[in-house]
């Protein structure tokens, strides 16, 4: 029989505990020692170095955004206060193909250069970049994908063609030293421009390297619109032939001629994840209808309204409209992007009930998709989380509380491989959101993009609050979470 706990660092009280799992809410207090949860229930008899009032609270786990463009905001800005303010403890990096590592560039191609330009890209290995992290831990832990495209920028003299032979063995190479490392999974871009003449064999014969290491293939598939079917049937064969789980990137079904295809794609989705010949399928999405990335005339094409989010040769444009820039510059709305190039932009081309049938979906996981290193970013990178559990739970309903909770915890952990996280249980790291379920709301917009969520009481990483009230706290516990280490 364990011996009773007498004393421990923090002790949370008289919050309603919803542990990630999915189960009812209990009324219940947290104790944590170090960097875990060492028990939770009623623990009236237990001293605590600190207590914390959370009567009437909602006390989660800390939230898990499985998609991010976070590489060098780890290092550039390591509060990563646009995360911990809604409430965000652990975040997946190197989505889209694109990684910081590894990687040695001066001038990245477009989409390379969301997350890093000039320099930024210094990493010969990927051991070398978590070394780097961990050497200057940020607020919030980071998970860690290699990016397709990445490899590919590093290993080919054109991209306009498929790899050789000898090119792909060099690239699976550095997937298997970036899997080594601890990287959780590989992922591809087959929409952009360094990816889009990989054909689909090239990829099975990359991502064959990540059964051996349990790791997972994540993507953002050919086509979210027109050809979304195809897509998603490439994206299986993938997994299925590299025998690895899929999580497919911010689901969306975009253009005009596609609106209510949700219907379809989600039905194609319980299809496949039915199927025993598959080792695992999940998708992630975003609450918002509009997307964000490079500015592309293909994503113009479909959208019904574009903002500008920056715009390296015309940086005074960044947060206006396309149609607006081009009336000004007198030309039509594509000469206009092409003259604000490299440039980036948000795209108002999906539809709401899309949009909300995917985010109902039991097998859809929560992520920002956010660009941190944008001017004028996507509303999504402050408020992703905060607008699901307020607009899309509270007031709503699409789900539950604790299924909302569930889908941005437990599950993302699990889909993952992220070890004791995602859920609030003795053993658990305490990773620990608390908010105040009746106000809890994204305040970013599309014209104030940067403004920090309202109902967020207290967010703690690893045992330590790095955010409470509505301020960072200045401790840096988080820490590069090395597959199966």
């Amino acid at each position: 029989m364990p011996e009773p706990i007498t004393d421990v660092d923090i002790l949370i009280k008289g919050g309603h505990v919803v542990d990630g799992t999915g189960a009812d809410r209990i009324r219940a207090d947290v104790a944590i020692k170090d960097d875990r949860i060492v028990a939770v229930g009623a623990l009236d008899t237990v001293a605590a170095g600190r207590e914390i009032d959370a009567t009437g609270r909602i006390v989660s786990p800390g939230f898990i955004d499985v998609h991010t463009h976070d590489d060098r905001a780890l290092l550039a800005n390591p509060s990563m206060d646009m995360k911990v303010s809604q409430g965000v403890t652990s975040v997946v990096v190197g989505n889209c193909g694109v990684s910081l590592a590894p990687l040695v560039a001066e001038s990245p191609p477009p989409p390379l250069d969301l997350i890093g330009a000039e320099g930024a890209y210094r990493y010969e290995t990927f051991d070398g970049f978590l070394r780097d992290v961990e050497a200057a831990p940020a607020t919030v832990n980071a998970a860690f994908l290699v990016g397709h495209s990445t490899l590919r920028v590093a290993t080919m003299d054109s991209l306009d063609r498929a790899a050789s032979a000898r090119e792909i063995t060099e690239m699976r190479g550095m997937l298997e030293e970036g899997l080594s490392a601890g990287a959780v999974g590989l992922s591809t871009g087959l929409f952009y421009k360094p990816a889009v003449m990989a054909p689909t064999e090239e990829v099975i014969a990359i991502a064959a390297a990540l059964e051996a290491h349990g790791a997972r293939y994540v993507t953002h598939m050919r086509d979210e619109a027109d050809h979304v079917i195809r897509s998603l049937d490439e994206t299986f064969r993938i997994g299925r032939e590299s025998r690895s789980p899929v999580v497919v990137s911010h689901h969306k079904v975009q253009g005009k001629h596609n609106v209510g295809r949700s219907r379809e794609t989600l039905a194609h989705f319980d299809k496949h994840i039915g199927a025993h010949d598959h080792h695992g399928i999940a998708f992630d999405v975003y609450p918002y209808m509009a997307s964000s990335t490079v500015l592309k005339a293909d994503s113009i094409a479909v959208s019904k309204k574009v903002l500008v989010t920056w715009s390296k040769a015309r940086p005074e444009f960044a947060g206006r409209e396309l149609s607006d820039i081009a009336e000004e510059m007198d030309c039509d709305i594509y000469e206009a992007a092409e003259r604000l190039q490299p440039a980036g932009a948000v795209y108002f081309a999906m539809d709401e009930e899309d949009v909300q049938r995917i985010l109902s979906h039991p097998n859809a996981m929560f992520g920002s998709d956010g660009l941190p290193h944008d001017e004028h970013p996507h509303p999504r990178l402050w408020g992703t989380f905060p607008r699901i559990l307020g607009h899309y739970c509270r007031e709503l309903k699409l789900f539950s509380l604790e299924e909302a909770v569930r889908r941005m915890t437990g599950y993302s952990a699990e889909t993952f491989g992220l070890v004791d996280r995602g859920v609030i249980r003795p053993g658990a790291f305490a990773d620990i959101t608390i908010f105040d379920e009746d106000k809890i709301l994204d305040g970013a917009t599309f014209d104030a993009p940067k403004t920090p969520a309202r109902g967020i009481d207290m967010v703690m990483v690893n045992g330590r609050p790095v955010w409470q009230a509505g301020a960072e706290t200045g401790a840096r516990p988080g820490k590069a979470l090395r597959h199966g280490r």
